[in-house]
């Protein structure tokens, strides 16, 4: 058995591969890249919140951590304390609940707008159609970016984050040319100021170690800026993606969640547990530790499968069986420090989206003949996945 991101036969189904070093080799080293692997759950939960031995700053990808990439500050995912604490703050007080609980509604409009005019069809395409939409509308909108450079914004991050098969190549370049793409759009919120994430971002102040305060330097604005609307698009298009294939296989839930659409919160904790859209997080390891005899190095590459932990059947009774009544939790936000900032933002987007499905259309059938999987390092999932409906 080998185990291998950046091979798409794998991708496409990696969960035999993950069982197998669950079983046998808890410890995985892979010679080709030169990475470790932990694939049980108590070993990824234990390790994804102590970033004082395995570091986010060079990366949490494998291609941008195997290159030698400096990443730009304001990177939130690929930054350790002190420096991500000081972020996180900011960012914190910019992602509020309250701002959260406004959005619902404008999310329930989006995904109106977009399946609306698919009702007199035999089909449509839960990604392309919405997945790929309402995400990018919400986020674009949180931001304050123009509508009609929403979708452009995030075909070329699709493009920045793909990858080739067997390679894990990236571009020298790939920050600064995500950074760069929103400059026109923080010079012009600068002068034209609103109620948006870039204003906010535009207008805050950082507390310095020292306690001094200042304001955030123009190049952390714009690679906040880029974060988020990254971030914001790719993982929960995937989770939507995610939902309406394990759905369209399990009519009898699907039904259900149609007959009580109080039930479909525990469907989106569900499907992010069983098919998480970023299920491999990569760390630099800081100091030598000892793992199942080993020793794995500092300065070592280590691989935490939150994917397979969320299969682990030492945690989940059955974890190969998808059960929207299932409870207990899962990994697929990560743990600690790093738990995703969006994470409240993704589950309503995914909610919204499925009440709002679930009202139109009750019954689907994948068709996978025409079905097609995004290829990136670091989210997982459908780039196409149409359906018929009936």
């Amino acid at each position: 058995m080998y185990y291998d991101p950046f091979d798409f036969a794998i991708d496409d189904d990696p969960y035999p591969v993950w069982r197998w070093m669950r079983e046998e080799a808890p410890l995985y080293f892979n010679d080709k890249h030169g990475f470790y692997a932990l694939s049980r759950y108590a070993d990824v939960a234990r390790a994804l919140p102590d970033w004082q031995t395995y570091r986010s700053g060079r990366g949490t990808t494998l291609d941008i951590l195997a290159s030698g990439i400096e990443v730009p500050p304001g990177i939130l995912l690929f930054e350790d304390p002190p420096l991500h604490d000081l972020h996180r703050r900011l960012l914190s007080r910019v992602f509020t609940p309250r701002r959260m609980l406004a959005v619902e509604d404008l999310v329930r409009s989006f995904c109106a707008r977009a399946l609306e005019p698919l009702m007199d069809g035999d089909g449509f395409d839960f990604v392309v159609d919405l997945g790929a939409m309402m995400p990018m509308r919400t986020i674009g909108y949180l931001l304050g970016i123009p509508e009609e450079s929403q979708e452009a914004i995030r075909d070329r991050n699709d493009h920045r984050i793909s990858v080739a098969a067997g390679a894990g190549d990236v571009s020298p370049t790939i920050f600064q040319d995500a950074i760069a793409e929103f400059a026109e759009y923080i010079e012009w919120r600068s002068a034209h100021p609103s109620d948006d994430l870039m204003t906010d971002l535009l207008n805050a102040e950082v507390e310095e170690p020292d306690g001094t305060r200042r304001r955030l330097e123009r190049n952390e604005v714009l690679a906040y800026t880029a974060m988020i609307a990254g971030a914001g698009n790719e993982t929960t298009a995937r989770l939507i993606g995610f939902m309406g294939q394990l759905l369209g296989e399990h009519p009898e839930q699907r039904h259900e969640l149609a007959g009580d659409p109080s039930l479909i919160a525990g469907a989106v904790e569900e499907t992010l547990r069983y098919e998480p859209p970023s299920p491999v997080q990569a760390r630099y390891v800081a100091r030598d530790v000892e793992l199942y005899g080993q020793t794995v190095a500092e300065g070592s590459h280590m691989l935490l499968l939150n994917g397979s932990a969320n299969r682990d059947d030492a945690h989940f009774a059955d974890p190969d069986r998808f059960d929207i009544h299932r409870g207990g939790g899962h990994l697929s936000f990560g743990q600690g420090i790093h738990f995703c900032l969006g994470s409240a933002l993704a589950r309503l987007e995914a909610r919204v989206a499925f009440e709002e499905v679930l009202k139109r259309w009750i019954d689907w059938d994948v068709d996978y003949e025409n079905a097609s999987r995004g290829r990136t390092s670091s989210v997982r999932g459908w780039a196409r996945l149409p359906v018929r409906t009936r």
